[in-house]
């Protein structure tokens, strides 16, 4: 899917209900997997350890579940602009669910369904957003999660 460019704030409001966005693939790397398991203090041999996890069940390391929640952001980086909005805060999750390992050395993008746009103060907006993780080769998502974005003009 190509990315989309939004002008204003209120041309999302077509577009509730609809997916809008998809963004560019991803590669998850063991360097990647062993910051993140450095930043949060999660070494677990499944993600750290590549001669261990070789005999564990998935035969390689996975990447930690939160680090591809931690991706949102990129994501929507590269899915949609709003040329008129000078600032993005995530405002947070009502729902997140890991629904497949993510093996290193996968690529990984994500689908993006805007599932409501509500006025906030200041003249921003608040989006929910369903988004799905897709790993490639894969019929089963490996992230599914209601994120909230709030956008400013």
């Amino acid at each position: 899917m190509t990315k989309k460019t939004f002008e204003n704030l209120s041309d999302l409001t077509a577009f509730v209900g609809q997916e809008i966005a998809g963004g560019e693939w991803i590669t998850i790397t063991q360097e990647q997997v062993n910051l993140f398991a450095d930043a949060t203090g999660d070494h677990q041999w499944i993600h750290v350890n590549p001669e261990l996890a070789a005999k564990g069940p998935f035969k390689t390391t996975i990447a930690h579940g939160f680090l591809t929640l931690s991706l949102l952001p990129t994501f929507f980086e590269s899915s949609f602009s709003i040329t008129n909005s000078r600032m993005g805060v995530n405002y947070g999750l009502n729902k997140v669910r890991f629904t497949s390992p993510v093996p290193v050395g996968s690529r990984l993008r994500a689908a993006m369904k805007l599932l409501a746009l509500d006025n906030i103060d200041n003249n921003g907006v608040q989006m929910t957003w369903l988004v799905t993780v897709e790993r490639e080769g894969s019929d089963k998502p490996v992230c599914i999660a209601e994120s909230l974005v709030r956008r400013y003009p």
